[in-house]
């Protein structure tokens, strides 16, 4: 969902993948000696990636035919460096890949289909619906490594200060709490995301989405998505609701205040799970709550699933896109996804590394409890890059520097003219 790339990107990109394009095979795809394949993890440098350059270890002594040249990617400049990449035939073997992407690079034919291979041979044991977002026009092309999606977190000591005894369910009552405890704590009671993506629960919330995906029509602007936009609109003044914040450094002023309980409650993902325990407010981990995402009017609470599959490069050759396809395999087993959760306190996308020692952290075990409300995000390539004019119109709407109207009108436009087969 990031977009514009430099020139210098493209030949690092290129230079990234140059051993994805090398290797002999015979007709059956080993190779004659050991295979060198390239991954590129996109996972965060500082909290996650040492966890994964670990297990890379791991997986070369127990495949020694097999070599994995690991290099971490920022994410956010991930998207485009492969599309430049995999456009030059140049790619890495292995991408971590956003959820949201895969469709869209499955529909440029850049990623090898997997259903009946190596990587997929446990599809079973994998949430269907995981495995249904990793999928394009019937074919999968991505298996689940982590998953995750939105919770409304909160600070259990000053809920109880301000006399709250259970997390609100909608949005009303969000409301109502925050100002008690602005009342009884003299914090904050929610700060809110002026983003895109965290805007989603506001649309679920009436039974609508930012596009109706089968019925190819775009319904941002519609009364349902207005309405929800109203309610989102006004959780950013009142007591005990922080004002709407539209800086580049939105998201760390949020983050730093909720952990340090400058602020009772926000909306947030299990990424932020180990950081929210650095924080003095979470010293002692008990502290944490995290329940479902507050219901709209439709009566229906729904949050954005997110999370990152394996991808395999349809443009290796065969002796590399094997090795690849066994490296999958292991990086998604049980054992593994056990190992990355109590590391990097992700969740997993099977139910069998759910172990015990997995739910004993309780952010997982927290957020693993409202993956009920997760909605799978529809089979649409563009899907993800809707949310690049939302993070453009929404902070205007927000701070009050464009009406709702007129803002939720633009995004139509916008939609338009990523989607340009759909009605309005």
């Amino acid at each position: 969902m990031r977009r514009g790339i430099a020139a210098t990107a493209m030949v690092a990109s290129l230079a990234l993948a140059a051993t994805a394009c090398g290797g002999s095979d015979d007709d059956s795809g080993k190779a004659s000696g050991p295979v060198t394949i390239t991954w590129w993890d996109t996972s965060n440098a500082t909290n996650e990636a040492p966890t994964y350059k670990a297990l890379v270890k791991d997986f070369e002594k127990s495949n020694p035919d097999i070599k994995v040249k690991y290099v971490n990617v920022p994410f956010d400049q991930a998207q485009n460096k492969f599309d430049t990449a995999a456009g030059a035939s140049g790619a890495p073997d292995v991408l971590r890949a956003e959820v949201g992407w895969t469709p869209a690079f499955a529909k440029k034919s850049y990623l090898l289909p997997l259903d009946g291979t190596e990587a997929l041979s446990e599809k079973g044991k994998f949430q269907e619906s995981l495995v249904k977002q990793a999928q394009f026009e019937g074919k999968t092309y991505g298996v689940p490594l982590v998953t995750d999606t939105l919770a409304l977190v909160y600070n259990k000591a000053l809920f109880e200060k301000a006399g709250i005894t259970e997390a609100p369910t909608t949005w009303e009552q969000l409301k109502a709490d925050a100002a008690k405890v602005k009342a009884k704590t003299g914090s904050d009671g929610y700060w809110q995301s002026t983003s895109g993506y965290y805007s989603q629960p506001f649309l679920f919330g009436e039974g609508t989405d930012t596009v109706d995906a089968s019925g190819k029509k775009i319904t941002i602007a519609s009364a349902e998505a207005k309405k929800g936009y109203t309610t989102w609109k006004g959780l950013f003044s009142g007591k005990g609701l922080h004002k709407a914040d539209a800086t580049a450094d939105a998201y760390a002023h949020i983050q730093d205040a909720f952990v340090n309980g400058k602020v009772a409650s926000i909306i947030q993902g299990p990424w932020e799970i180990t950081n929210f325990y650095k924080g003095s407010a979470f010293k002692d981990k008990s502290n944490l709550g995290i329940a479902t995402v507050p219901a709209g009017s439709a009566g229906k609470a729904g949050a954005p699933t997110g999370g990152h599959n394996l991808s395999v490069y349809a443009g290796s050759d065969k002796a590399h896109q094997t090795a690849s396809l066994t490296f999958v395999k292991w990086m998604t087993s049980a054992k593994t996804q056990e190992q990355i959760a109590l590391k990097n306190s992700t969740l997993p996308t099977r139910s069998d590394a759910y172990t015990a020692k997995v739910t004993a952290d309780p952010g997982i075990a927290g957020y693993q409890k409202v993956l009920a409300a997760a909605q799978p995000r529809p089979e649409l390539p563009e899907y993800s890059s809707l949310w690049t004019p939302m993070d453009q119109e929404l902070p205007k709407i927000a701070t009050g520097k464009e009406d709702l109207d007129k803002g939720l009108a633009n995004l139509e436009t916008a939609f338009a003219k990523l989607v340009p087969d759909f009605t309005k």
